[in-house]
Order: structure tokens, then C-alpha cells, then sequence
């Protein structure tokens, strides 16, 4: 495999499942007429991740589980359009409303299905079920085969997550987002690019959705060539507020002969020095009373 192209859609909602379904399908074409092997949602696009500022009953009543015919819809378009497409949702599901994501392959079979595991509970989110695991899967696309993961906006602001995925061999990590995108949490994902020698690929909301600024981007993990002096740009997209169906261009095998020779990733860890990282009881000092999402 050479290059990946990857479409994240920088879309607003329009307020009903039906509406986002048609509008989502309408994306997705959009994203093939670009000829994207990827199309990846932001945040919860089955309602728009609406949950603020509203009743927690009022939003709950809006999850729907994950063979529901909106997401039923996402397979058989991936199939149609030979094209991987993450969508996400919140979804309904026995142990209390989880913030999810299904990734389609281009044949249309489901891949994983990821639950944040990181909710935020200093805020609304407190109301949704974490997810359990992290996830990775070979992913056919028309270019060949690739290891994809996901994690979902928060999530990111823990190195676990994108540690995890990459020890179970991500190549790509894919990250649906509904938050600012600023200098703190750009460089954040920045960091788990590099840290990690790893892809990462995050789809936000654009400007017009409230508390979202567009900045969809895609960082490509490769901070050194041989044939530069010094470290490169590892930022291989960064949209601007605008909505849109904006395209990435990840050069796989560049990543592969980078991950084969530099000293970053699992190279040279030491897991028997971090076992304060598995006890559950830990005295940090921090006040846990607020935050932002």
C-alpha cells in the first residue's frame, strides 16, 4: 500500500435523525467522488451530539441501537461506494446510552464497534456508559490492507489510548471530535502522532455547530526523513472552520519504512517500570470539580 486517502466530513447536523441519515449519505458520495478509501463522521452524528443545554431524558430518548436502519444505511452505502466509512452515533444499549462509533469496510461488514471509553464526567457525559476496550482491525481498502483504530474526542487527552492501540498494531487511529479545536488539543494529537508512530486522523464539527471551530485534521506520524536535516511537519491536513468534506493523503508505505527504523513507538519501552499506571488508587493533585470537554 502507497497512499490512503482519507475524507473527514466537516459537517453540521440538521436536527433529526432523518435529516442527518440524508445529509450523512449525501457526504459519504461526496467523499467518493474524491476517491476516499475513508470517510469518517464527527462526534455522535446520529443526533448531532445535542446534549447540551437540554433535559438528559430529552437526549436519551434520541439513542438508537447500533443495527438501527441509520446505521444499517452506513453499511450498505460503504458496500455501494466500495469505500470504509466510520459513522457514529449514540447509541442505545443495555448498560445506559454509550457515545459510539461503526466502522463499515468497503464490502460493508462491521469492523468494530468502538464505545468512548473516556466519557467526560465532569459534565454531561456523565450520564453516558463508558466503553470497555479499544479496538483495532485490519481494514481492506482499494489500496490494500491497513490496521485501523479509533478513540473518540476526549480520549485523546489520555497517551493510554493511543498507546493501547497502537501495541495492538494501529497503523491509522481514527478520532470523531465535537469540541474546539485550539493549540492545546492540536498538539495533543500532534503528540500522540508522533509518540506513538502513528497515523491519526480526527473529523470535528465546523464553525457554525456552537462550541466546535472546524480544524479537522490529520497528523501522519513520520517526524524525520532521511533526506532532511531536521524534523518535518508531521500535520498533513488541517481544515479550516468552514463546512465541507475535506481530504487527507496518508503515504502508508512511508509510514511503514519509518516505523521499521526509528526508536519511538514500542522501540524501546520499559513496561516493568510503569506499574503505578495499573493501580486504581493513585493520590494526585488535581481537583476533579469541573473542566471542558
Amino acid at each position: 500500500m502507497s497512499i490512503l486517502k482519507i475524507a473527514l466530513l466537516q459537517i453540521a447536523p440538521t436536527g433529526s435523525l432523518e435529516g442527518n441519515l440524508q445529509k450523512g449519505i449525501a457526504a459519504c458520495r461526496q467523499a467518493k467522488e474524491k476517491d476516499a478509501d475513508i470517510a469518517l463522521f464527527p462526534e455522535m452524528w446520529s443526533n448531532g451530539y445535542q446534549i447540551y443545554d437540554r433535559e438528559v431524558s430529552e437526549w436519551k430518548s434520541e439513542a438508537i441501537p447500533t443495527d438501527d436502519d441509520f446505521v444499517e444505511e452506513f453499511g450498505k452505502l460503504a458496500k455501494e461506494l466500495d469505500m470504509a466509512i466510520g459513522v457514529t452515533l449514540l447509541e442505545e444499549y443495555e448498560g445506559g446510552s454509550r457515545n459510539t462509533l461503526v466502522l463499515f469496510d468497503r464490502f460493508g461488514k462491521r469492523q468494530f464497534t468502538y464505545a468512548k471509553v473516556h466519557t467526560c464526567d465532569f459534565d454531561v457525559e456523565r450520564n453516558l456508559t463508558p466503553g470497555e476496550d479499544f479496538y483495532v482491525t485490519t481494514l481492506n481498502t482499494k489500496q490494500g490492507e491497513i490496521k485501523v483504530g479509533a478513540m473518540i474526542c476526549y480520549d485523546r487527552e489520555f497517551p493510554e489510548s493511543a498507546r493501547i492501540l497502537m501495541l495492538k498494531g494501529a497503523e491509522l487511529i481514527l478520532v470523531p471530535n465535537a469540541c474546539p479545536m485550539e493549540i492545546n488539543r492540536l498538539s495533543q494529537l500532534r503528540g500522540r502522532a508522533y509518540e506513538n508512530m502513528t497515523a491519526i486522523a480526527t473529523c470535528n464539527y465546523p464553525d457554525t455547530v456552537p462550541d466546535c471551530n472546524g480544524g479537522s485534521n490529520v497528523f501522519d506520524g513520520v517526524a524525520y526523513l532521511p533526506e532532511l536535516p531536521g524534523s518535518r511537519d508531521t500535520c498533513i491536513l488541517q481544515a479550516d472552520g468552514k463546512e465541507g468534506v475535506y481530504l487527507a493523503e496518508l503515504d502508508v508505505a512511508q509510514l511503514r519504512k519509518y516505523r521499521e527504523s526509528e526508536v519511538h513507538g514500542n522501540a524501546y519501552r520499559r513496561p516493568h517500570k510503569y506499574g503505578l499506571l495499573l493501580e486504581d488508587e493513585v493520590v494526585a493533585p488535581f481537583v476533579r470539580e469541573g473542566g471542558r470537554r
